[in-house]
């Protein structure tokens, strides 16, 4: 479950204004449910809306489609923050039918995930591609095509001979681990914001970095 700091929408509001606005945004974390994966590298997807939602000082138990979502406003944009409860693989089998149910199309799906090509404190934007072996993405585009942004958190490649599940599936450790991740977390958030505000071009611009 999301846990975040301020309720300003209990599970009895009523959100027909989600609805009803003629321009919707959904930003989805990828990650696996469950206690045993929360501090996972794949799950820097699930920390990245876990941090955005408690920036926004927003609460949801709201179940919809396989996923916890959360419905709020950011930027003046009516957006739903989605975590996927299908376990990674399978991704796109909660977020492709949240964005048909909500009539979202792909360019405004900001989707957050882990990427194994990148080190360890890099941000990069794009505005579109392929999934690069992601499984998560690779459902996500059988439902919704490649032209969707998205935001890729660097993990690193696994050092020596350690196989890719086994790295991706351990947590970060240690406080320089743990003070690079707080920084990536923290400027996904801008990014996020950036692109609700101003566009892909401007977020790519103002974000891709390494910290």
């Amino acid at each position: 479950m999301f846990n975040w700091l301020r309720n300003l929408f209990s599970p009895t509001h009523d959100e027909a204004w989600f609805e009803m606005a003629d321009e919707k945004f959904l930003v989805a974390g990828l990650g696996n449910p469950g206690a045993k994966y929360r501090g996972n590298r794949h799950n820097i997807g699930f920390m990245a809306v876990d941090r955005l939602a408690t920036s926004l000082g927003i609460t949801s138990n709201r179940v919809e489609q396989n996923a916890i979502v959360a419905k709020t406003k950011l930027a003046d944009k009516s957006l739903i923050i989605v975590k996927p409860q299908t376990f990674m693989n399978s991704s796109g089998d909660s977020i492709g039918p949240l964005a048909k149910y909500y009539n979202i199309p792909p360019e405004n799906v900001l989707i957050v995930y882990d990427e194994l090509d990148l080190p360890f404190g890099t941000i990069r934007l794009r505005a579109q591609g392929g999934a690069n072996g992601h499984n998560g993405m690779k459902s996500i585009i059988n439902h919704l095509g490649q032209e969707f942004p998205r935001v890729r958190l660097g993990i690193d490649r696994p050092p020596g001979r350690m196989p890719v599940q086994a790295w991706v599936l351990q947590d970060f450790k240690g406080e320089e681990e743990q003070i690079t991740l707080d920084l990536m977390l923290d400027e996904t958030v801008k990014a996020i914001e950036t692109w609700l505000r101003d566009g892909i071009d401007m977020a790519m611009s103002r974000h891709n970095k390494v910290l």
